[in-house]
């Protein structure tokens, strides 16, 4: 390495360390350093143009060719990337780090594709508000994605304060609980300060991302940990409680208490795309337990030995879990399926197969044979 490019790399180690640059990304970008390219973190992306935080600032930059066919290896925010020097005009974005994480979701379109929504993400925060009804099958969905990126994932309670009474509270955060385990479970308050602190101390180990619906009070979270207003706020409606699209893009901040937080638009739909580890991390009670029955290939539905169907029987697990748990697998399988002929043809034959063998089990056990 020349003492430019070392003097360069020092350079960008300093400005850039509060986003998260280290060791690691700095071998990685080697290659790129000799070339002349910046290091740079990408802090959002608009309109064929992306935000680059850089050793000299924030530039702006052309995404022509890190734009490709495929949608999985389109730029996004949070990437880290080799940026032209300044003095290039035009200026672009030349290629990416490999990533660490990826929180994917599948596209709302009928082609079989997914999306990225952020990049190199140490911890995805599902912002649950509190003014309404907890949807538990929405939040294990989320997690399903959040485990499978490779982030860990923590379930943020918001608006707390709307909450009656502390023992309300505390039945609430325990439903949550159950459907979340192995996942911290906090319940905040941006109005009152309320678990704010608690929060920040987990977003300041690294890269953030906030997740959830449109008026789950993200904006607002974001706000508080960031100690001002910098993302727009809109309220509620009040006819139905949902929330105004006010985050139109995903923004990458830097948090005064350390660590970097990534804020989402809300999201309608949370598809999931090839989650079966991530699915089998959110109900790891049901995968723990259809270890235990008869047969490797059970379906839960109405075999012999099954050791599901016997803690549903007997009440250790609900059914509300394992309707649950059947939803996200057989969609995860559809979703994998659609991109594999032969796969897809193997689900079908699978599936009328278990149908069948149920049918006659049921049929068995109420004594028509």
């Amino acid at each position: 390495m020349t003492s430019s490019s070392s003097s360069s790399v020092t350079a960008a180690s300093s400005a850039l360390a509060p986003y998260g640059w280290d060791d690691a990304w700095a071998d990685a970008f080697a290659p790129y350093d000799t070339q002349g390219l910046l290091p740079g973190r990408v802090v959002r992306v608009d309109r064929g143009q992306c935000d680059v935080v850089t050793a000299d600032g924030t530039v702006r930059a052309d995404t022509e060719f890190v734009v490709p066919r495929d949608p999985m290896k389109v730029v996004c925010t949070g990437d880290w990337v080799a940026v032209d020097p300044a003095g290039s005009d035009p200026r672009y974005v030349r290629t990416y780090l490999p990533r660490r994480t990826a929180f994917v979701r599948s596209t709302s379109s009928k082609r079989s594709e997914g999306q990225i929504l952020a990049a190199n993400v140490d911890h995805a925060i599902v912002a649950v508000p509190l003014n309404g009804d907890i949807d538990l099958g929405r939040i294990e969905r989320f997690l399903a994605l959040a485990w499978e990126s490779g982030a860990q994932p923590v379930v943020v309670l918001t608006k707390a304060d709307l909450v009656p009474d502390a023992v309300t509270l505390s039945y609430l955060v325990q439903d949550v609980e159950t459907a979340a385990p192995g996942v911290p479970v906090v319940s905040v308050s941006a109005a009152t300060g309320e678990g704010i602190d608690v929060l920040a101390a987990v977003a300041a180990g690294g890269t953030s991302v906030l997740l959830g619906q449109s008026g789950a009070g993200k904006s607002t979270l974001a706000n508080a940990l960031l100690g001002e207003d910098v993302m727009d706020v809109q309220t509620t409606r009040d006819v139905d409680g949902k929330g105004r699209h006010t985050t139109t893009t995903r923004n990458l901040l830097v948090l005064p208490g350390g660590g970097v937080l990534i804020d989402t638009p809300g999201l309608r739909g949370v598809g999931l795309w090839d989650a079966q580890a991530g699915v089998g991390q959110v109900f790891a009670e049901i995968e723990a337990l259809a270890a235990r029955c008869r047969f490797h290939d059970c379906a839960h539905a109405a075999e012999p030995g099954c050791a599901v169907l016997a803690a549903l029987d007997s009440g250790e697990l609900s059914e509300r879990r394992l309707d649950s748990y059947r939803k996200l697998m057989r969609e995860n399988q559809w979703i994998v399926a659609k991109t594999d002929a032969r796969l897809r043809s193997e689900l079908r034959r699978d599936w009328k197969r278990k149908g069948a063998e149920g049918r006659a089990a049921m049929e068995a056990k109420r004594g028509r044979w």
